[in-house]
């Protein structure tokens, strides 16, 4: 569909989204006015990945019509049939002087926009403000989620680590199948439908800089800045390509993504799980604690972990010895089973070891005043998750 300043924007309804461009605000029409669709167009192809093949742009104003301020949605399709996905970014446009002013996801101005618009509420001016922050987990992988599906369930990760394209990096997403097919929130935050139809694409934004992409749904939820919690429902497994891609077999295409961009999901720790890259995209495993899983098998929801939480990984063994105090200099206070989920109370330095994620002299006190050696525990971080003992 094309647009310009001298007809009427068409208003297409669908899954409680405004599809398309909107009508042009009154203020406007006395003068020439840049077609929103144009403006937004130039924005995604500066900011969309320079290798990744597009069958169009499509741009989704769910709120702001007829006005000079507009929010949204807007993805760069991919070529249905190829083993690629679809970009999407919010976006934020403001008319100054017969011009749109456009920011993307990620970018300052769309910061900045959102946080002067008419149509974008408190809470999500809040979360948007740090939307230009550095990509990186900054050496902290905890990120409060479970895996996107009922607690205490088991679901087959038919692809593991794996670009959100296929085979580009970073590898942060993995395909999940099998259950009820109900994918559920991974972590509370607040939802966006991402498909201009209604269909197939929900992103959820969580707090400390984390998001999830939720992609080849069908019976997906209806979202534009709704409130979710851990646990809601978004959709089922599918197959859609809405916009644009492949799938082979009911799953959900699960990403992460962190300040905006996609983040390696390798070390991260989801629903009791550390997923680890191997040498080529989808064939990646998950750890919990000792516990290896490969593509094609199950992966049990243990459900998110705390974030003074700490699993025991024996390294290869069954238990971890268990201390008085912060060093094996201390008496034995028994043991404690490989994948047990532990409370940490504090941390300190004492004699060092080497476990699977390095070599440390860090010491946990765990709930019940015993010690274990953070060599044989993830926590996420290299230093204390609950502060330092006295």
């Amino acid at each position: 569909m094309t647009f310009n300043s001298r007809r009427r924007w068409a208003v297409v309804l669908g899954s409680g989204l405004f599809a398309g461009v909107l009508a042009v605000p009154a203020t406007a029409a006395q003068a020439p006015q840049q077609d929103l669709q144009q403006a937004v167009t130039a924005k995604v192809n500066l900011a969309k990945s320079s290798k990744a093949k597009t069958a169009g742009i499509q741009v989704n104003v769910t709120r702001g019509a007829g006005t000079d301020s507009v929010f949204g949605t807007t993805v760069s399709l991919a070529p249905k049939g190829q083993d690629s996905h679809p970009e999407g970014w919010l976006f934020a446009a403001r008319l100054v002087d017969g011009k749109w002013q456009v920011g993307l996801e990620g970018e300052r101005a769309f910061s900045e926009l959102a946080a002067a618009s008419p149509v974008v509420s408190a809470k999500e001016k809040q979360l948007f403000g740090q939307s230009f922050a550095p990509q990186a987990a900054g050496g902290d992988f905890r990120t409060g989620m479970r895996l996107p599906f009922a607690t205490g369930a088991s679901w087959s990760m038919p692809g593991g680590p794996h670009g959100w394209a296929g085979t580009d990096t970073p590898y942060s997403s993995v395909d999940l199948a099998g259950g009820n097919g109900q994918v559920l929130a991974a972590r509370g935050g607040t939802a966006y439908t991402m498909c201009g139809n209604g269909k197939g694409w929900i992103r959820v934004i969580h707090d400390r800089g984390y998001a999830t992409d939720y992609y080849h749904m069908f019976n997906n939820i209806a979202a534009n800045g709704l409130a979710v919690s851990e646990g809601t429902f978004l959709g089922n497994i599918g197959t859609d390509v809405s916009c644009g891609g492949s799938a082979s077999g009911n799953h959900v295409h699960f990403a992460l993504r962190q300040n905006s961009a996609y983040v390696g999901i390798a070390g991260h720790n989801v629903g009791g799980w550390v997923f680890q890259n191997a040498a080529s995209a989808y064939n990646g495993t998950a750890l919990h604690g000792s516990t290896l899983r490969s593509p094609g098998q199950q992966l049990y929801n243990y459900g998110a972990l705390g974030f003074t939480q700490g699993i025991i990984d024996s390294f290869g063994g069954t238990t971890v010895n268990k201390r008085t105090g912060p060093g094996t200099n201390y008496a034995l206070a028994g043991s404690v089973a490989d994948g047990t989920t532990v409370n940490i109370s504090c941390s300190k330095n004492g004699t060092s070891h080497t476990g699977r994620w390095g070599t440390t002299s860090l010491w946990n006190r765990l709930s019940d005043g015993t010690w274990v050696s953070d060599a044989f525990m993830w926590t996420g971080l290299a230093t204390p998750v609950n502060g330092t003992c006295p």
